[in-house]
């Protein structure tokens, strides 16, 4: 039976389930295999922080989130296709291990953390709109 998301090591679980997907997916692999600024290791370390922090108010994520993948976008462009597979396997594993309003709060915070995501990147593209 699932159950909703309630303690730090189901964020782990959740974060742990979906990289295994990710890091074997054609599309998405190469900006968690290549391009990485810490070890993998690391980079789950930070978000488990992120996610507890969202969605479990634990106040440890003190990262800058926009930042690093407007970086990282310079490296290797994110494209919308890459942001939609990113989406489709989150979900795919958050409702495959979870259910309930702290899940639901997971996946409303994706599709909104996606789209602002995608403006930010654009806009980091236009010399432009860095001034």
């Amino acid at each position: 039976m699932k159950y909703d998301i309630r303690f730090r090591e189901d964020i782990e679980l959740l974060i742990n389930t979906f990289y295994g997907k990710a890091l074997k997916d054609e599309l998405i692999s190469h900006f968690f295999t290549d391009f990485l600024e810490n070890s993998l290791e690391e980079h789950l370390q930070t978000i488990y922080d992120f996610w507890s922090s969202i969605l479990l108010q634990e106040g440890r994520y003190t990262g800058m989130l926009i930042p690093k993948h407007i970086a990282l976008d310079h490296k290797s462009n994110i494209l919308p296709e890459h942001m939609e597979r990113w989406k489709f396997l989150f979900e795919e594993t958050l409702f495959s291990l979870f259910l309930g309003p702290v899940a639901n709060d997971a996946m409303k915070r994706v599709e909104t953390m996606s789209q602002l995501m995608m403006l930010k990147i654009e806009r980091g593209r236009d010399p432009k709109q860095l001034l």
